[in-house]
């Protein structure tokens, strides 16, 4: 495996370096680690493990990140590594995310050309996906510079546990994210995600003010699915800004959490609560939900969806086709 000098880190005493790509800013010995598991010290210098190290890779309808409101119907190549910077129990993705899968080298230039192949077949881009793409920093960037050269879409499905600089360097190449919020209180992130929900916050606004935001929050029972707690969670993103789609995503058994999945209508009263405040709330993992997107002035449909089947239905020219209202939130194009 190619080690890769990495970006974000000082060097200290003792050949000691100090990360500073996540949050966790971690202080390592040479040969250690961080806890990612993706970076390592090596005699005073850090590198990166995973560069180029694709684990999973697959040509996915975008609404599977899940953008909604980011070229509706068409398709993403999604690509994946190993590795995590948070240490969720309930991780969806564990088996790439926490273990040790087996990967294949691809270079940023491969995987440029394969993009562009995808075109015919319907793709806009790459999806940096799977497990937690700002681990794999130092490719991602390379590859997403060369992407937006050749007129590709880059999208990312993140955690949002990034520091700001490293994030600020990345997003003039990212045309849309979808972050996961993990939660909407500091406990469950200390407690079962060893991250931080305010770091996470300022990483959304950042990232809002720059590019296409959607936002997944998994619903798990008896830990984040309180009305009160989803009412502040999606009072806060309308505070940035109100036609940010919220995903809330049903959980099922995973990992290292085996209690029941979320009852459906913990679904629907959380959606009906975010609904106060957010123009777009969707559900996930949940089958027979209306998730088609309404004009919010007249309610006239306007992407039409089933499961991943999606047709544009009610757009001309970037507005409604019924009321003529501009729809600058929905990028068709």
């Amino acid at each position: 495996m190619a080690l890769k000098e990495a970006l974000f880190y000082q060097v200290e005493d003792d050949q000691k370096v100090r990360c500073y790509l996540c949050p966790h800013r971690c202080r390592l010995k040479p040969e250690q680690k961080g806890i990612c598991w993706v970076r390592v010290n090596k005699e005073g210098v850090l590198y990166s493990l995973n560069y180029g190290q694709v684990s999973s890779l697959a040509l996915d309808p975008i609404e599977k990140k899940p953008l909604y409101h980011f070229y509706p119907g068409r398709l993403i190549l999604s690509a994946g590594t190993f590795g995590c910077n948070l240490a969720c129990p309930f991780c969806q993705n564990y088996s790439i995310a926490h273990l040790s899968p087996e990967t294949k080298y691809v270079s940023p230039v491969d995987l440029l050309a394969l993009a562009l192949r995808c075109q015919s077949e319907g793709s806009i881009g790459v999806a940096f996906t799977y497990n937690e793409p700002t681990i794999w920093f130092e490719y991602v960037l390379d590859c997403a510079r060369l992407l937006h050269e050749h007129g590709q879409q880059v999208a990312l499905v993140t955690n949002g546990h990034i520091e700001a600089e490293p994030l600020d360097e990345l997003l003039p190449y990212v045309g849309a994210m979808n972050i996961d919020v993990k939660a909407f209180n500091e406990d469950f992130y200390r407690r079962l995600c060893k991250g931080s929900l305010a770091e996470v916050k300022e990483r959304v606004e950042q990232a809002a003010a720059r590019t296409h935001v959607e936002i997944t929050t998994l619903v798990i029972p008896g830990e984040n699915d309180s009305l009160e707690e989803i009412d502040a969670l999606a009072s806060w993103l309308a505070s940035i800004n109100p036609m940010i789609p919220l995903h809330l995503s049903r959980y099922h058994p995973a990992y290292q959490f085996n209690r029941p999945p979320t009852p459906e209508k913990t679904l629907l009263d959380a959606r009906k609560q975010a609904q106060e405040h957010l123009k777009f709330v969707y559900l996930g993992n949940i089958g027979g939900e209306d998730n088609s997107t309404y004009c919010p002035e007249c309610g006239h449909l306007l992407v039409e969806r089933h499961y991943y089947q999606t047709s544009i239905a009610g757009l001309e020219n970037g507005a409604c086709s019924q009321c003529g209202a501009a729809i600058p939130y929905l990028v068709t194009s």
